[in-house]
């Protein structure tokens, strides 16, 4: 049974429980999610396999998980890039968010989220019950996109352009 940490405002541990649980109550608990550009500054975006028991099908960001109770951010960003989408890459810490959606299903998604940013340029080899389909993106296209069908996409990817898309393009403009 997979479990996710539960932290406080602040980030500080204050239990684990187990992921759906957590979801099913709307309890606020530690995530990750990663941003992989190629050298030509696009974005390797992901669509979630059609057997998630949430946010099924969506497009989203590179990989995006939750860390093991006892295990850093940074630690499982690098982790579940390899094992969600066959990559690696030197992962920097951009920023945290904390934001609260309600999903389908009758779930919250309650995330002190830390996001890391890469570059690779491997094929990505995606494990076929996390990632249905992979493709890269322009910075500009994607944000067009998600202002033409926001539906198409997930909450916290959403936000992530929406709220920080200078924190994230231009951390990686500095990288060229």
């Amino acid at each position: 049974m997979e479990q996710v940490v539960l932290v406080d405002e602040q980030d500080n541990e204050i239990g684990v429980m187990e992921k759906l649980q957590a979801h099913i109550e709307g309890r606020r608990h530690r995530a990750i999610s990663v941003f992989i550009f190629n050298s030509r500054g696009e974005l390797l975006l992901q669509q979630r396999a059609t057997g998630k028991y949430h946010s099924a099908g969506l497009w989203t960001n590179t990989c995006c998980s939750h860390p093991r109770p006892g295990e850093a951010p940074q630690a499982a960003a690098t982790r579940r890039l390899h094992e969600e989408m066959g990559i690696a890459s030197e992962l920097r810490e951009a920023f945290t968010f904390v934001y609260k959606a309600q999903l389908e299903n009758s779930l919250t998604e309650y995330e002190y989220d830390h996001v890391f940013t890469g570059t690779c340029d491997d094929v990505p080899q995606p494990d076929a019950s996390e990632a249905s389909a992979w493709r890269y993106i322009k910075p500009e296209d994607v944000l067009v996109e998600v202002s033409a069908q926001p539906e198409r996409f997930t909450e916290w990817f959403k936000i992530c352009i929406s709220d920080w898309r200078r924190d994230l393009f231009n951390m990686h403009d500095g990288e060229r």
